[in-house]
C-alpha cells in the first residue's frame, strides 16, 4: 500500500504524538508509525514533572484540560543536606511553577486527542525503514497487519528514541555523539501511599542521593542512589524503605510507607548528537539527546524540540524555511544549556561511587556540602536554579 503525506513521524511516544497535534493545528497532514504496541506506550513509567514552558506548549494546542484538573502545581522544590531541608520558591524567585503530571498521562491525553481527529497512527509496525532523506521525496517503509506500506513524505521526523532507527541512517561522517556515563544509578519505586511532602525533595546524604516525588495525591514516586551494576533483586521492600527513611529523614518529619507496586534500577547517562537534522530528516527528543533525570528535563527537552520543529515546519508550508534550516542549531543550543543544568544537579546531589578512593570521596562530599550551602544561602543562586528548573524559553 502506498501513501502520500507531508510529514512521516517515526515513534508514537510523547514527542511524536505531540508533533502530530502541532501539525494538525496548522492543517498539515502526517502519519505516525510506532513499532511498539499502544498498551506498551501507556505502561511505561517515566518522567513526571512538566516545566512551565511545557505546560505552555500543551495549552497552545488545547491539550492541558486534564493536566490542569489532575496535575499538581508546585511552587518550588526542597534541597536537603545534613538533615537540613530548604525550600526553593520558584514562584517567588522567578514567577514560574512546575506541574507534576506523569508522562503516561500525557501520552494518554495525546492518544485520546489523536483518536478524536482520526489520525493515521500505526502501532506494532515492523521493519520500519526511512530512506531517501537526501532527496526531495523521502520514503518510509514498514509492515503492519501483514501488509507492506510505503509512505512518501516531504519530511521524516525521528521521534523513535535513543535506540531508534532514524539517527542510524545519518552517515557517520555527518554526525558525532557526545556522551557521559555517570557513576551512579537510580533505584525508583512507585508506592500506593499519599506523598509525605507537598513538593519534591532532593536530598544529599553520606549514603547517597534520595528523592521524594509523587504522581498524584495517592501515589508516591521515590528514588535511591545505587551503583550502576546493582541488581534490583538485592533490594527488598524493607531495605528500600529503610534506605529512604535514613536518607530523607529530618527531625519532626515522617515518611509514610505503602505497598510498592513497581521498582527498577535505571543507569544515568548524558548523550547529545552533533546534529538533529540531515537532509529532510529531523530528530527530536531521545533520538537526539538524553539527560540524567535529576533535573527533570527528559520529557521537557522533547517537548521543546517538538515545539521548535512544529513551528518551523508550519512556517515552511507558509513559504518561509529559515527556521526549519536552522532547527538543529537552535534546538541544540537550548539542549546544551539543559545538559549543563542536569549535569550540575546530578554532580551536586550524588555521592561518589564506592570505587572512588576514600580521601577523594571525602573531599568531593564536603565540596558538595559547600555547594549546597551556597545555593540554599544565595538568592542569586536560587534564581538561577529556579529559572532553569521551570524551563528556559522556547524560541
Amino acid at each position: 500500500m502506498r501513501h502520500r503525506t507531508s510529514v512521516a513521524i517515526v515513534g508514537a511516544g510523547p514527542a511524536g504524538l505531540l508533533l502530530g497535534q502541532l501539525l494538525h493545528a496548522r492543517g498539515i497532514d502526517f502519519v505516525i508509525v510506532e513499532n511498539r504496541s499502544r498498551e506498551y506506550a501507556l505502561a511505561r513509567i517515566r518522567a513526571g514533572v512538566l516545566e512551565q514552558s511545557s505546560v505552555d506548549v500543551l495549552e497552545s494546542v488545547g491539550l492541558a484540560d486534564n493536566l490542569h484538573e489532575r496535575g499538581l502545581v508546585h511552587d518550588g522544590i526542597y534541597l536537603q543536606h545534613e538533615g537540613v531541608r530548604t525550600h526553593i520558591d520558584f514562584r517567588d524567585l522567578v514567577g514560574r511553577t512546575v506541574t507534576v503530571y506523569g508522562q503516561q498521562q500525557v501520552v494518554r491525553d495525546l492518544m485520546a486527542a489523536h483518536d478524536a481527529i482520526g489520525s493515521s497512527v500505526y502501532y506494532e509496525a515492523s521493519d520500519v525503514t526511512p530512506s531517501g532523506v537526501e532527496t526531495p521525496r523521502p520514503l518510509l517503509t514498514f509492515s503492519h497487519g501483514g501488509e507492506s506500506h510505503e509512505v512518501e513524505a516531504d519530511f521524516i521526523v525521528g521521534a523513535d528514541g535513543f535506540h531508534g532507527v532514524c539517527r542510524t541512517i545519518i552517515p557517520a561522517t555527518e554526525i558525532s555523539v557526545f556522551e557521559r556515563n555517570y557513576e551512579c544509578a537510580w533505584l525508583g519505586i512507585l508506592a500506593d501511599v499519599a506523598p509525605s511532602t507537598d513538593e519534591l525533595i532532593y536530598a544529599l546524604h553520606p549514603d547517597g542521593f534520595a528523592m521524594h516525588s509523587m504522581r498524584s495525591t495517592t501515589v508516591s514516586r521515590l528514588y535511591l542512589q545505587v551503583e550502576p551494576d546493582d541488581d534490583i533483586a538485592n533490594w527488598s521492600d524493607e531495605r528500600i524503605w529503610d534506605g529512604l527513611h535514613e536518607r530523607l529523614g529530618t527531625p519532626g518529619w515522617t515518611l509514610n510507607e505503602g505497598p510498592i507496586t513497581e521498582k527498577s534500577i535505571t543507569p544515568m547517562r548524558s548523550s547529545v548528537a552533533s546534529t538533529l537534522s540531515y537532509g529532510r530528516l529531523f530528530l527530536v527528543g531521545d533520538a537526539g539527546h538524553i539527560v540524567p533525570p535529576t533535573g527533570a528535563k527528559g520529557l521537557n527537552s522533547a517537548i521543546s524540540d517538538v515545539a521548535m520543529l512544529g513551528a518551523a515546519i508550519g512556517e515552511h508550508y507558509d513559504g518561509t524555511s529559515t527556521r526549519l534550516a536552522d532547527y538543529s542549531r537552535r534546538a541544540l543550543s537550548r539542549q546544551w544549556k539543559t545538559q549543563y543544568f542536569s549535569q550540575w544537579m546530578t554532580d551536586m546531589l550524588h555521592t561518589p561511587s564506592i570505587q572512588t578512593p576514600k580521601d577523594l570521596a571525602a573531599f568531593r562530599y564536603r565540596s558538595q556540602l559547600g555547594q549546597l550551602e551556597f545555593v540554599t544561602g544565595s538568592q542569586h543562586a536560587q534564581q538561577t536554579l529556579a529559572e532553569q528548573y521551570t524551563g528556559l524559553s522556547i524560541e
